[in-house]
């Protein structure tokens, strides 16, 4: 069974299984197959919430037609992202990531992209590369790494002497993202203290939003100082073409104001690392 195609009533028992919400892995057992196949399966097919059987089937016919009217692809080269290594490997590297990153809230594309990135030594990847690699158009690349950099994960670096731009994941993503997400708390604690005082300090709406906004200042408080700690443990030195990081204000909802700029939204704490795409 490994190895042969997915048929249609493997793509049916696979949206069964996400109905039923089951875990890739548990799907992939019950079918006999790698788990980062169902993965991969899913993840091109519209993703657990908008998978379906028949579509994905007739999807996938589409693809075997296109491959056999092209004849045999050509290995990927290093530049698209495997550095020498084993596709089979990479693949479920890739995969797995990938699910995890759509979990946490991030959009499909923009996990799939940040994936590829995460994958590659060099940290780097033209959008030439991300199309060969992900078998996705130009400007679903470039809709997902826009929304990356707003978000302060990857940064544009223009290749030397060619019109081309490589899109680049630094060491410290994870502290920019972090950061990110930390000026949009601040906002909202520095909104709550306000939307207390107009409500009125004694009444429960009021005092709930005061709540918010105190526990939201003590929480960012604490973990931008935490995140500034562990980079200059983990990242002594920021990584090469990077300025300094822009932290939220340390006294937003005591201060009453807005930090200038925002970050990107996010899908709880455990998202925060990624941000939410919508």
């Amino acid at each position: 069974m490994p190895g042969k195609r997915l048929t249609r009533q493997d793509r049916r028992e696979i949206a069964a299984g996400l109905r039923g919400g089951q875990t890739y892995a548990a799907i992939a057992r019950r079918l006999g197959r790698p788990t980062s196949t169902v993965t991969r399966e899913v993840m091109r097919n519209g993703g657990p919430a908008d998978y379906h059987a028949d579509r994905a089937h007739q999807a996938g016919k589409r693809v075997v037609r296109r491959r056999a009217t092209a004849g045999p692809a050509a290995a990927p080269p290093d530049g698209a992202g495997l550095d020498g290594r084993d596709p089979r490997t990479v693949e479920h590297v890739t995969a797995h990531i990938t699910e995890l990153f759509v979990r946490s809230g991030l959009q499909q594309m923009a996990a799939r992209v940040l994936a590829a990135l995460l994958t590659t030594d060099s940290g780097s990847l033209t959008s030439a590369d991300l199309v060969r690699r992900l078998e996705v158009s130009p400007a679903a690349v470039s809709k997902a790494a826009g929304l990356l950099e707003a978000m302060g994960i990857i940064h544009r670096r223009r290749v030397p002497r060619r019109r081309a731009e490589r899109y680049v994941i630094g060491d410290d993503a994870w502290f920019q993202a972090i950061m990110a997400s930390a000026r949009i708390d601040t906002r909202i604690a520095a909104a709550s203290a306000r939307s207390a005082q107009a409500l009125g300090p004694d009444t429960p709406a009021g005092a709930r939003f005061e709540n918010l906004s105190q526990f939201l200042h003590h929480v960012t408080e604490d973990l931008v100082r935490s995140a500034e700690h562990w980079r200059q443990v983990c990242f002594p030195r920021p990584p090469a073409g990077r300025g300094a990081s822009r932290g939220p204000s340390r006294r937003p909802a005591a201060e009453g104001g807005e930090p200038d700029d925002g970050g990107p939204g996010r899908s709880g704490r455990a998202g925060r690392a990624t941000g939410r795409a919508g």
